[in-house]
């Protein structure tokens, strides 16, 4: 069990004393008389029963037990100090820190996050995309948003939506050209299936195996088409572009797709039901402490609104 501290005020004016190596100095800093210095200290060296200061007629120097105890206790003031910011920053200003992957990022929350800022003009966003873990309870954003298995400790954590992954592409491919290339393989309309084998497979380096264009053709029933041909990319955002510019045919969650489906810009060119459910899902990330700040609540009820409006319930698979 941990001893009980002595007080705040009696700790920091030794230390600014120490630092300085005067009592009137210290006041000047603390914005206190030199006499409340003193008496501060006198009273830490009594509570912990040892000197502090040799105090000299016309200086101070600091005792063996002085000297080891300044640095560390700096050290602890500075942190005290960086606490303190990360509160002010996170806490009691109206700054919300949004840790986001980079590609549902750009795909599916920068698209919408206009419609958050119209209903709460009052909190200002930053979003950070990155994949690396990130730690809330240090203060590294507010929320993150993530894609995996769940089972998260020691935060609160809301489902969003699972996803299914589906092939997509320009509609382009269903005619049989690519705006963007000249390759020979775009005469050949995508039609079915089969007709993979004449068209560029665009590819995203999952990180769970079931969402490889070798496991879709296999459940498919098509395991003589290669599926390692076409180019390979790290973020579903790229992999999208290609699809878009009609250079081959992703296979993508469909969340991440749902507003270019929508629109018309791709389209999934199979029946529906070759989509395969992916176990994975979309979770929003607090700590229990922050989840019910206001600024925290009110981006947690936009999301879910946003997250029905994206996969009605009527529509859920996963």
């Amino acid at each position: 069990m941990m001893r009980p501290l002595p007080p705040l005020n009696a700790l920091r004016a030794f230390e600014t004393a120490a630092r300085h190596l005067s009592f009137t100095k210290a006041a000047a800093e603390l914005n206190v008389t030199p006499a409340a210095v003193s008496h501060q200290i006198k009273a830490l060296e009594e509570l912990l029963g040892v000197l502090l200061f040799r105090r000299l007629p016309r200086a101070l120097r600091l005792t063996d037990a002085g000297q080891a105890a300044l640095p560390i206790l700096g050290q602890g003031f500075e942190k005290l100090s960086q606490a303190v910011e990360q509160i002010r920053a996170h806490s009691e200003s109206g700054l919300l820190t949004i840790s986001v992957s980079p590609s549902f990022g750009a795909l599916w929350l920068v698209p919408r996050l206009e419609r958050f800022r119209a209903r709460h003009p009052e909190i200002e966003t930053r979003i950070d995309g990155t994949d690396r873990r990130v730690d809330l309870t240090r203060g590294d954003a507010d929320v993150a948003l993530r894609y995996g298995p769940g089972g998260y400790d020691g935060v609160r954590v809301d489902r969003l939506f699972g996803q299914v992954n589906t092939p997509v592409c320009s509609p382009a491919l269903l005619r049989g050209a690519q705006p963007m290339t000249k390759s020979p393989q775009a005469k050949q309309p995508l039609r079915s299936p089969e007709d993979l084998r004449h068209h560029t497979l665009l590819h995203i380096v999952w990180k769970d195996a079931e969402a490889s264009w070798r496991m879709w053709l296999l459940a498919a029933g098509l395991p003589d088409i290669d599926p390692t041909r076409g180019p390979h990319f790290t973020q579903e955002s790229m992999a999208v572009e290609a699809a878009l510019d009609g250079q081959g045919v992703a296979l993508v969650g469909d969340i991440l797709v749902a507003d270019h489906l929508a629109a018309g810009r791709l389209v999934r060119p199979f029946d529906p039901s070759l989509s395969t459910p992916l176990t994975f899902a979309y979770y929003l990330l607090s700590t229990n402490d922050s989840a019910e700040q206001p600024k925290v609540t009110a981006f947690r009820t936009w999301l879910l609104e946003e997250a029905r409006a994206t996969r009605p319930e009527a529509r859920e698979r996963t």
